[in-house]
């Protein structure tokens, strides 16, 4: 992940976003990964960074960027 990129993970049995290069989350405690995601989302939105969502297990399970998309990306 790039510096400043949104993490949405499970620790500590709760649900928390955090801003890759920081000590801590600036998010924690949502009941649901769905609470979680959506505040993880907006602050990616807002910031135009990457927003990274993992499963409980911490896996990845899917990645949404807004901003900083290359126009020429083939496919």
């Amino acid at each position: 992940m790039a510096q400043g990129d949104i993490e949405t993970y499970y620790e500590d049995g709760q649900w928390k976003n955090k801003r890759e290069g920081a000590d801590r989350a600036f998010g924690a405690g949502y009941g649901t990964k769905d609470e979680a995601v959506a505040a993880g989302r907006a602050a990616a939105q807002a910031d135009k960074v990457e927003h990274v969502i993992k499963n409980q297990d911490g896996q990845i399970s899917s990645k949404n960027s807004y901003g900083n998309d290359p126009r020429n990306v083939p496919g």
